[in-house]
């Protein structure tokens, strides 16, 4: 038996309508069809790609701080390895 509805599930558009390099809006997440097709899915499949969108979601911003992460572990430019760091604080015991 299946369970009715009282809500329809609104499109997540966020009115940032372009794609990334992958093909996913990178406003909300969805793929091309996804949101081709969102009017005429049913609440369902629309939930099932809400969740897949949050997990796009997650994943883009694991990347993005792996990528900061990685960024900030770059060497110092060259003969700023070998400069003594001076404790600005140290004289204000």
């Amino acid at each position: 038996m299946e369970q009715i509805e009282l809500f329809v599930i609104e499109s997540p558009c966020k009115g940032i309508c372009e794609n990334s390099a992958k093909g996913f809006c990178k406003g909300c997440l969805r793929s091309r069809d996804e949101r081709f097709h969102w009017f005429s899915l049913s609440n369902e499949a629309r939930f099932h790609i809400l969740e897949l969108c949050k997990q796009r979601r997650v994943r883009l911003l694991k990347a993005r701080q792996e990528r900061l992460d990685a960024q900030s572990d770059r060497a110092l430019p060259y003969g700023m390895e070998d400069e003594p760091v001076e404790d600005l604080l140290s004289g204000l015991n």
